[in-house]
């Protein structure tokens, strides 16, 4: 009797723009020769035009697949929750949850967020029901599993539209992420428009969000 396989990533965790897209897809073991035989690997290593072209063929492959789109105030809460229960980690890990049990898969294969695998591994066990898969929670499981990696390319796909989206309503803020001076210069810009109020699409309590906010009242208390 053939085994269903689940593979589940993330993209955008470390963005301060936009939402963390947690995909996962359930194949097959029988097919699992034929996923890799696209080509599929970490999509951080493929192409945007090649993630794009697999995207397709990979969902004609699986069994089924389940996407899940966590919005910026989310992320915000669990960041600045003062209960352990609620960082980041652990809403990643119930996001994963989520998805592994709407595939219904007989093992899941994730790619761990924690720097303790093994405690990532935990945290999403203890959101599932006692009939639970076998989860295997590894660093770089984009990298060492085929259906992993096919996940995080279906992630990606869904991340870049949902940027390029945000892009069409906002101009081109950059990658969005941390070391980007031009996704900097796009916060600031944002609170000088918005009245120092950011839009629901910036993770206010990540870093650069918050200190483009204090840049901004400094500003705002020199023109008194």
């Amino acid at each position: 009797m053939a085994m269903l396989i689940a593979g589940v990533d993330e993209a955008g965790r470390g963005c301060v723009i936009g939402p963390l897209v947690v995909v996962g897809i359930a194949v097959s073991d029988e097919n699992l020769w034929s996923l890799l035989a696209l080509g599929v690997r970490d999509s951080k290593r493929l192409s945007v035009k090649k993630r794009e072209a697999l995207y397709p063929e990979i969902l004609k492959l699986v069994h089924r697949h389940h996407i899940i789109k966590v919005p910026p105030y989310l992320i915000d809460r669990a960041v600045r929750s003062t209960k352990t229960l609620y960082k980041l980690n652990r809403l990643e890990a119930q996001t994963m949850a989520k998805v592994i049990q709407e595939l219904s898969p007989d093992k899941a294969f994730v790619d761990a967020a924690d720097v303790l695998p093994n405690r990532f591994g935990e945290y999403i066990k203890e959101c599932l029901p006692l009939s639970r898969p076998l989860i295997v929670s590894e660093h770089k499981a984009d990298r060492n599993y085929g259906v992993v990696a096919a996940a995080s390319i279906i992630a990606k796909v869904e991340r870049d539209g949902e940027i390029h989206r945000l892009q069409e309503k906002y101009g081109d803020f950059g990658s969005g992420y941390l070391a980007d001076e031009r996704s900097m210069a796009f916060l600031r810009r944002l609170l000088d428009e918005g009245g120092g109020f950011y839009p629901s699409c910036v993770r206010k309590s990540w870093e650069p969000a918050r200190r483009a906010k204090e840049e901004y009242g400094a500003k705002q208390q020199t023109l008194i």
